[in-house]
């Protein structure tokens, strides 16, 4: 796991789960699993979280939440997809209103398979979120300060 400056804030969000995996997302917050070790802060503000973790499938009422949700965050952001309805629908990806998994409405980093995801998976999911999220930030950082340095470059030759 990657250095990270300051403790990651984590959104969680029920697209329609039948609850098993929303049930294993606050096993993680027990202290028998505890991902406070890791700094994670569970936030119900989506502008202040930098993780997006989802559950259950898309449907059309929820798609412009999700959206909604994933835009309102900040860069760099990173999107958790619990669980087999998050990830394709599950066993709701024939009902009629069912569109499919997480990724057919915003992009999804992390996939966390089970059908209900068990906390341990859970808990790796968001470890290697951790990872994305500081490769992200680091990635950020550098096209600022490339940009920086070519803007002032450009002021200096003009």
């Amino acid at each position: 796991m990657a250095y990270l400056k300051r403790s990651p804030w984590i959104l969680h969000y029920d697209a329609s789960s039948c609850n098993g995996c929303d049930i294993e997302v606050l096993a993680c917050l027990t202290p028998l699993y505890d991902v406070e070790r890791f700094g994670i802060i569970n936030t119900g503000n989506p502008k202040h979280a930098d993780i997006l973790m989802i559950t259950g499938g898309i449907n059309e009422l929820n798609r412009p939440v999700v959206r909604n949700l994933y835009e309102q965050m900040p860069e760099p952001k990173v999107v958790i997809a619990i669980g087999a309805c998050a990830a394709t629908g599950g066993v709701f990806r024939e009902c009629y209103n069912i569109t499919g998994g997480i990724d057919k409405v915003i992009p999804v980093d992390v996939y966390v398979p089970g059908c209900a995801a068990r906390p341990e998976q859970i808990i790796d999911g968001v470890v290697t979120a951790l990872g994305i999220l500081e490769e992200k930030r680091t990635k950020m950082t550098r096209d600022a300060q490339a940009k920086e340095e070519a803007r002032h470059a450009a002021g200096e030759s003009t």
